[in-house]
Parts: structure tokens; C-alpha cells; sequence
């Protein structure tokens, strides 16, 4: 099965899960003090709210799938399609360890594709050891296959950062 994720910045973590507790009638299934995640079944959606990001609204969209074959077949589609693709192989963000990889689409909104391996207890651990203060863990805009990747969604003429 795969799961839409849908990624939003936040501006008071507080206020916001309060509001969707009551929207989902369903508490998050993790939440740390910058970070909520509800796993929905109904409809299954992966649903992520941090106050990492340099600004609120939606940060990046996404496809979690429940096991490696079915990255694999997205990641496929994605190459067979031409798209500009960035495969971050196994890496940590938003609590968690996970397989990924990235495409944008033609507007510049970033969607991950990822499927989890483990839970993990920092946001990041690479931001963790290196001292960074980074918003999220987005990779910096790569170049594939001739083409540039712009990681994040355009808001007012700027990109946003986005992960997990």
C-alpha cells in the first residue's frame, strides 16, 4: 500500500496539533517539541507538521510506500519518464530512517518518495553530529541528467526546504 504525506511548516506547533487533533478526531502518532505526524488510514495519508521552516505552508508532498519494491517501481517511473530525480539512498529525517529519493514537479513543488526503515530519536542525525541548525533535510539543488532539481515549493518568489 502506499500512503499520500503531505509536509507543512507551522508557526505554533501548540495551536496547530490542537486544531488537527479535532479536524482528524485523531491524536499524532509521534510528536516531539518541534514535530507532529498523524499516520491516517482514513484516508491514508501521512500528515507532518514541524516548525523548522523559514515560513508556514505546505512544505513538500509526497508517496510513502510500505515496502522497497514499490520505491523501487516509483523510482523506475520516475527515470523511464525523464524526470529529474535525486536519490538520497538510505538517510535520516523527521525522526526517522528511510529509504528516498526526490522529483519536482513542472511548477518546482518537491514530492519525496520514501519508504521508512526506523524511528529514530533526533530530527536528523547528520544535522545532529555536523552541529547544523538546519530547517529540515532537504538536499541542496542537485543537477540530473541535465536538469535542475529545485528542492521545496515556491512561495512568493522563494523555495522552501522539505523533508521526511
Amino acid at each position: 500500500m502506499k500512503r499520500f504525506h503531505v509536509h507543512l511548516h507551522v508557526d505554533d506547533l501548540a495551536r496547530s496539533i490542537a486544531f488537527y487533533n479535532r479536524l482528524f478526531d485523531a491524536r499524532p502518532a509521534r510528536q516531539e517539541a518541534d514535530y507532529a505526524k498523524w499516520m491516517l488510514d482514513d484516508p491514508p495519508v501521512n500528515f507532518a507538521i514541524s516548525t523548522r521552516g523559514s515560513q508556514a505552508g505546505i512544505d513538500h508532498l509526497g508517496i510513502q510506500t510500505d515496502d522497497p519494491e514499490e520505491l523501487a517501481a516509483m523510482k523506475a517511473r520516475a527515470e523511464s519518464a525523464d524526470m529529474a530525480l535525486l536519490d538520497e539512498g538510505e538517510t535520516t529525517c523527521c525522526y526517522a530512517r528511510s529509504e528516498k529519493h526526490w522529483v519536482t514537479d513542472p511548477q518546482g513543488i518537491a514530492w519525496e518518495h520514501f519508504h521508512t526503515l526506523a524511528n529514530i530519536p533526533v530530527f536528523n542525525e547528520s544535522a545532529q553530529t555536523a552541529g547544523e541548525g538546519s530547517a529540515c533535510c532537504t538536499p541542496k539543488a542537485p543537477v540530473t541528467r541535465g536538469k535542475p532539481l529545485a528542492i521545496g515549493v515556491k512561495t512568493t518568489g522563494t523555495t522552501g526546504s522539505g523533508c521526511c
